[in-house]
């Protein structure tokens, strides 16, 4: 099955750096060779972006050890919420979570869950064992290398968001987020005025962590 696995990913990233090296040649269709990429390539997804709040300066004060430490939890207890609401974990760098979902309404859900899951982790906890959590979220068309990464102007967005702009506990989203969620039980959103990074328009979701 691994073996599957691998030989289904090297093929897409082989097929799209092959499109790739034919855009670059002089004179060659542009045009056409997009819609070639963005038809084999392009899905809809809502995408997340995590981090976690004032990481850097509790490496620096606790070390390294402790860097990894606070990793291996948040991955233990937040990897159940992704499952629950259907995300895909494409990869994890440093402190930082990519997850997609088919569903903004599960994304949002799921993102409310971790949050709630992160307090009552918290519960009794020191300072410096704390996980605090800054989420992105994402919606539109982008483009999918089998389940190694994804690219597009509403990933960059949700990284801005999730990575640079929220601090512990928000949930921000970007405008095609809140577009789609309007029918979700509840759901209020504040525009947010700083967007880090130059970022298209950011929305603050208002929740309970209750």
């Amino acid at each position: 099955m691994p073996v599957v696995h691998q030989i289904g990913m090297s093929a897409s990233e082989d097929r799209l750096e092959k499109l790739i090296t034919e855009r670059l040649k002089p004179n060659s269709n542009k045009t056409e060779i997009d819609k070639r990429i963005w038809d084999l390539f392009g899905e809809e997804w809502a995408v997340m972006f995590t981090d976690l709040s004032g990481f850097s300066r509790n490496v620096k004060k606790f070390g390294i050890i402790h860097f990894l430490q606070t990793i291996q939890e948040s991955l233990r207890i937040l990897v159940p919420c992704i499952d629950r609401n259907d995300g895909i974990l494409l990869k994890t760098e440093g402190d930082s979570m990519l997850v997609i979902y088919r569903n903004v309404h599960k994304a949002i859900n799921c993102a409310m869950e971790m949050q709630k899951t992160v307090k009552e982790y918290n519960r009794g906890k020191p300072q410096e064992e704390e996980i605090l959590l800054c989420i992105g979220i994402g919606y539109g068309k982008i483009i999918r290398i089998g389940d190694k990464d994804v690219f597009g102007e509403e990933v960059n967005s949700s990284a801005k968001l999730g990575e640079d702009t929220a601090k512990a506990w928000e949930i921000l989203v970007t405008e095609a987020v809140k577009n789609h969620a309007e029918d979700f039980p509840g759901a209020k959103f504040d525009l947010v005025r700083d967007v880090a990074g130059g970022a298209a328009k950011g929305f603050k979701l208002n929740y309970s962590l209750e």
